[in-house]
């Protein structure tokens, strides 16, 4: 008797899991996941001033993340990694500035064409003073054309950074 309802507990437990795990496939953060995930491969553009950058995403950790690595005309390389983090998507952003903001989406439910990462917190940042990147807008245009809006926030004052890219063929 005391098999059979262990063994009972253990498929109600398991079932609860994988639905757990469908409907946490069907969120609007698996969807705006899904999103950066098609991002894979490297892609080349320009600032709102004409100035070259370019940029590549790749899978990591067993294709639970996405890692960005950001190359801005004449700055300094920066990496960004993308995970799914609840009922959102979490970044955390490695600045040549020595500080790593990390940031959160709350994807819409539908059709994902664009994600806003708001800022939540930072390593190595003793002061919000200090410069840093505070948002994160990403704009899905098309297959082939992303558009990245980086607000950098120093003194409480923001300067946005647009870089306008186009997949490599």
């Amino acid at each position: 008797m005391k098999l059979t309802a262990v063994a009972l507990l253990m498929v109600v437990f398991l079932c609860s899991a994988l639905q757990a795990k469908e409907a946490a496939k069907d969120s609007p953060a698996a969807a705006g996941f899904e999103k950066l995930k098609s991002l894979a491969g490297d892609w080349e553009g320009q600032d709102a001033q004409g100035k070259a950058a370019k940029t590549s995403f790749q899978m990591a950790a067993g294709n639970t993340a996405v890692m960005e690595t950001l190359s801005p005309g004449d700055m300094e390389q920066m990496i960004t990694i993308y995970s799914i983090d609840g009922d959102g998507i979490a970044l955390v952003h490695f600045c040549p500035t020595n500080n790593q903001p990390r940031m959160r989406a709350l994807p819409a439910s539908g059709n994902v064409s664009e994600l806003t990462f708001a800022f939540q917190g930072a390593g190595n940042l003793p002061s919000l003073a200090i410069g840093h990147e505070h948002k994160l807008v990403m704009r899905f245009e098309a297959p082939d054309r992303l558009t990245e809006t980086w607000t950098w926030r120093r003194n409480g004052k923001d300067t946005d950074f647009v870089y306008h890219f186009t997949r490599k063929k």
